[in-house]
């Protein structure tokens, strides 16, 4: 699928960044979250994590704190403006990819049975 529709690379040209910074965007729009909750999330290594968060925060797109319960920690929390780009990347990775328009009313009902059921069993 990802042959014929990427929506990560629309997603870097649209908001002018790497996918891993839109998908940090993204994770953060849910809530404020340690520098070790974020790169859990988003399967990187703290190193690699601080550096997309330093570039996202020199953007004025997320801020970091001080842990108030934990001085060693750091909370990301993401600003207004990283808001915004997290709710354009969000919107055009749910976009459908145009070749479903191809599928009969049938096979999109069929479709959508066969992802609803592998989405509600993950």
């Amino acid at each position: 699928m990802f042959d014929v529709h990427d929506g990560r690379s629309e997603v870097s040209d649209a908001l002018g960044m790497s996918f891993i910074r839109a998908k940090a965007l993204m994770r953060l729009a849910k809530g404020p979250m340690t520098m070790r909750e974020l790169a859990n999330g988003l399967a990187t290594d703290p190193p690699y994590t601080s550096v997309v968060v330093d570039d996202l925060a020199r953007r004025g797109l997320v801020t970091r704190s001080i842990h108030p319960d934990d001085r060693r920690a750091k909370v990301v929390a993401i600003t207004a403006a990283g808001a915004e780009c997290a709710a354009t990347a969000a919107e055009i990775q749910n976009r459908p990819p145009a070749v479903f328009g191809r599928l009969s009313a049938a096979d999109a009902r069929t479709l959508d049975r066969i992802v609803s059921g592998l989405v509600a069993d993950s």
